[in-house]
């Protein structure tokens, strides 16, 4: 079945080699597409040129259309509430990482029925406003049932799972955090290459509940011997290891990239390694922002994301995110879009998503509004949400 498109006021593309776009982000006005089976993109152009022949017909009565958003990081899979550590945070109290073991023993305690009724209703929320791709992690398990039992739960929803058992280390360990981490390494690792795609590890050293580089480095080494791709937490609560560590490997994403030095953002310029802005979590904690403009005058992919989590982002918005981006991380609404797009798609290494170009498989999102500068001219408003076709 084919589904013709139209009454596109604006379509962004994110596409910028498609013929007939307006400017770097593949904008067309007066658009139609034409859609296959799976919502695979066929054709996309000006409504005079569109082909004369599909099976059905849908008209958007002047409607902005955008790629599906791709939300590169994310921590879907956990039960409990830490809505008292936020107000706690809004009355002054620092983020130091240390909150994780509540979910944690939370998570621990619950059922497979909760945690699924739990991850699906998020994952529908986030659907709802417009993602499409979804990469899940696991992390607040930390112990070889409870995380095998998340990444099964994760791979349910989304193909973009991430072993995430190098979160921090929990309280029963503090005291043998080698036994952790030959766990983390040895068992966890080779029940997570069943599930996982990815490995991530939070590398921070201003934390003592998370892991300083050499111990981030074993954990990555024994990902990529699992067959995992990388992935880094990164430089959040200060200056640290986490991007030369991310970029050495060859890490597809180093996520957070609070705290730069002018080395990290050369580093990142030179490389294939994708920066993962979070500003959700410096707006939920009150946190400096990263200085997004610097990496993007260097030459540097960025991507944006929500990082939903219980303690530090509790958000499934990723319009919210682009609106945060625009305000606080002085992007442009172009810049911004691109990153929640093709950007988050470039840091899960997929062209399949996050543009509208023939062959594209990643959704649609449809705007009700005139333009996609409404997703953060209006923020905090819900005029976006995924285009569906057919049954």
């Amino acid at each position: 079945m084919t589904t013709l498109v139209t009454g596109i006021a604006e379509l962004t593309t994110c596409d910028p080699t498609h013929p007939d776009a307006e400017d770097e982000w593949g904008t067309l006005h007066d658009a139609a597409l034409v859609l296959g089976d799976g919502e695979q993109v066929l054709w996309v152009g000006h409504s005079g040129t569109r082909p004369p022949d599909a099976d059905r017909f849908l008209d958007l009565g002047g409607r902005a259309v955008v790629p599906a958003f791709v939300d590169s990081h994310t921590h879907l899979v956990f039960a409990g509430d830490r809505s008292a550590e936020f107000a706690a945070r809004m009355s002054g109290t620092p983020y130091d990482g240390g909150g994780i073991a509540t979910t944690v023993a939370a998570t621990r305690g619950a059922s497979d029925d909760a945690l699924r009724a739990l991850l699906h209703a998020r994952v529908a929320e986030m659907r709802s406003q417009g993602t499409g791709v979804i990469e899940v992690k696991s992390g607040y398990g930390l112990d070889l049932p409870t995380e095998t039992r998340l990444l099964r739960l994760a791979r349910e929803v989304t193909d973009e799972v991430t072993f995430l058992g190098a979160h921090v280390v929990p309280p029963e360990y503090r005291s043998r955090r080698t036994d952790y981490l030959d766990l983390v390494t040895g068992p966890m690792m080779a029940a997570a290459a069943a599930y996982a795609r990815w490995v991530d590890v939070f590398c921070e050293p201003h934390s003592p509940h998370a892991f300083g580089a050499d111990e981030a480095r074993t954990i990555l080494e024994a990902g990529r011997a699992a067959g995992l791709g990388l992935r880094v937490h990164g430089n959040q609560l200060g200056p640290g290891p986490g991007v030369a560590l991310a970029v050495e490997l060859g890490a597809a994403s180093v996520d957070h990239c609070t705290h730069l030095t002018a080395a990290d953002v050369d580093a990142l310029a030179g490389s294939g390694t994708v920066a993962t802005l979070l500003p959700g979590v410096e707006f939920a904690t009150r946190s400096r922002y990263p200085d997004a403009r610097a990496l993007l005058d260097a030459g540097v992919t960025i991507a944006l994301a929500t990082d939903c989590n219980p303690g530090t982002c509790y958000t499934s918005s990723m319009p919210f995110v682009i609106a945060l981006a625009v305000r606080e991380l002085h992007l442009t609404p172009g810049e911004a879009l691109w990153a929640a797009t093709r950007g988050a798609a470039r840091s899960l290494h997929r062209d399949d998503i996050g543009q509208i170009a023939v062959g594209a498989r990643g959704g649609l999102t449809v705007l009700d509004a005139p333009s996609q500068l409404h997703l953060s001219y209006r923020a905090g408003v819900p005029l976006s949400h995924r285009l569906t076709v057919g049954l």
